[in-house]
């Protein structure tokens, strides 16, 4: 009898441990659950957000629902595990199953250019990821221009091609201004429109245009002309370089203005001539000739100019020495100043005038006619 109630006392206890079993509470297989995503490894830049697909995926015979964990992202990195637009803390999958739920990870502005690896965890199992952040990365504002630098003539216009990016968390509206020399005229242009300033979004950048034309008279030499974009709180700069090479300009001509003279025959006469650089780069070895009539001649006091800088002037003498047997009237004397880049001609009228000498040798001629007659008549007037 006492063993009759042993083996049903076994039985009872045996029944009810498998009636729980059988119920309804779900059987956990180890190793059941298993995640997945094609890129385990992605490059970004400060300020993007990377966004993974992760499969979850249920290798056992009954459900699994386990929780869903992001560990060891630094700290000031914001993630999201998403399923449309639902936040997910937990997963349940069916057997031999899987969903999937996409992890949203916002890299900050401010960070250091390097890897950093974190886990996404189901249950005991982890999946391993890293993100590479490619450049060091800012918490302010940039504004770069891919050619810093040009060269050209006073009469150009440099154009520079900017990008303005906002490195910060919020929207920010920038002043646009140039510290150009004084006559440089320097506009700003964005969205093919004339600007004064911009509004960029967060984490975002905009294209700026500028344009540079120097003053009509500029000299030759290198020009730096900072760039501003400034908010009330910070500000971007950049340089710009633009190097003139000047124009080349020369005339020839007097001081007075006046491109006309007389002379006598065989006689000479200085001229005053003045050389003016008229460009914006300074001119050297500036050569000085004539183009006379027949058997005139013309000789300076400085054949060659060794420099004159950009709108200085000269002052040069000619000595003109005309033909002997020259007859009255008037004449065209050519005078030549060159140099490699340019030249300038100045044509003058010279007048010949009959030589005072053979206006005396007329008057003595006269009165010796004079003297005779009176001679005469002083001779053979009585007779």
């Amino acid at each position: 009898m006492r063993l009759r109630r042993m083996l049903f006392g076994l039985l009872l206890t045996f029944g009810l441990v498998a009636g729980n079993l059988l119920g309804g509470a779900q059987i956990y297989a180890a190793g059941g659950i298993s995640l997945y995503t094609p890129f385990t490894d992605i490059s970004v830049t400060p300020g993007q957000t990377v966004t993974f697909s992760i499969d979850v995926i249920n290798n056992s015979a009954s459900i699994q629902d386990v929780p869903l964990n992001v560990e060891g992202i630094p700290g000031n990195w914001t993630n999201h595990l998403t399923y449309g637009s639902y936040a997910v803390h937990k997963i349940a999958v069916k057997p031999n199953d899987s969903k999937s739920v996409d992890l949203d990870v916002e890299v900050p502005l401010a960070v250091n250019k390097g890897d950093y690896p974190f886990r996404v965890t189901a249950g005991d199992y982890a999946l391993q990821l890293n993100v590479n952040v490619s450049e060091q990365g800012t918490y302010n504002s940039e504004l770069n221009v891919n050619q810093p630098n040009m060269q050209g003539h006073s009469d150009s216009t440099f154009s520079f091609t900017s990008s303005l990016k906002n490195r910060t968390a919020d929207k920010q509206d920038y002043a646009l201004s140039a510290d150009a020399p004084k006559g440089w005229d320097v506009q700003f242009s964005s969205l093919g429109k004339n600007v004064t300033s911009v509004s960029v979004d967060k984490n975002s950048a905009q294209d700026i245009s500028i344009d540079i034309h120097p003053p009509a008279q500029v000299k030759a030499g290198t020009y730096d002309i900072p760039i501003h974009a400034a908010t009330t709180s910070s500000s971007a700069d950049t340089k710009l370089e633009v190097v003139i090479t000047g124009t080349y300009g020369i005339e020839l001509t007097t001081p007075s203005g006046v491109l006309s003279t007389d002379i006598t025959a065989g006689g000479t006469r200085n001229v005053d001539l003045k050389v003016v650089n008229k460009g914006s780069a300074d001119l050297k070895n500036i050569q000085l000739s004539a183009s006379t009539p027949a058997n005139w001649e013309v000789t300076f006091d400085q054949k060659e100019l060794k420099a004159l800088s950009a709108g200085k002037s000269a002052n040069v003498t000619a000595t003109i020495k005309a033909d002997s047997k020259a007859i009255a009237g008037d004449y065209q004397l050519n005078f030549t100043a060159s140099t490699p880049e340019t030249s300038s001609d100045a044509q003058f009228r010279i007048t010949v005038q009959t030589s005072m000498l053979w206006g005396w040798i007329g008057i003595l001629i006269i009165g010796m006619v004079f003297v005779g007659i009176y001679y005469l008549f002083r001779t053979y007037g009585r007779r």
